[in-house]
């Protein structure tokens, strides 16, 4: 794939990933051909950020697992109310982390 486009996918989804994660994608798009950039880019990411505050705010109802994709965790949460709340302050902390893991995970189903 062109360079430079592999360079502004990664500039404008760079968000959407761990930073050590970075370099490896860029070299799996460089060899990667060009007719799957489109696909690549019509991916559904989920924004860290936005999953971060839709856990603060309705997590403990395991919103946030749901959309994850994370049916089971997400109610199994709902059913404890986030387990007293303590699942729910420590997802806080993790829930960007896995979000970027699924991130992650759904480019390479892609690219293989």
């Amino acid at each position: 794939m062109d360079s430079q486009k592999v360079d502004l996918f990664l500039v404008s989804n760079q968000k959407y990933f761990e930073p050590g994660q970075i370099l490896l994608i860029k070299d799996r798009l460089l060899a990667l051909d060009d007719d799957k950039f489109a696909l690549i880019c019509s991916l559904d990411y989920k924004d860290p950020t936005t999953l971060l505050l839709i856990s603060i705010f309705v997590g403990g109802f395991g919103i946030d697992r749901f959309m994850l994709g994370d049916t089971g965790l997400g109610v199994l949460k709902l059913l404890t109310g986030g387990a007293c709340g303590i699942w729910t302050i420590i997802d806080w902390f993790l829930i960007q982390r896995r979000t970027r893991e699924q991130n992650y995970l759904k480019l390479l189903q892609v690219i293989g």
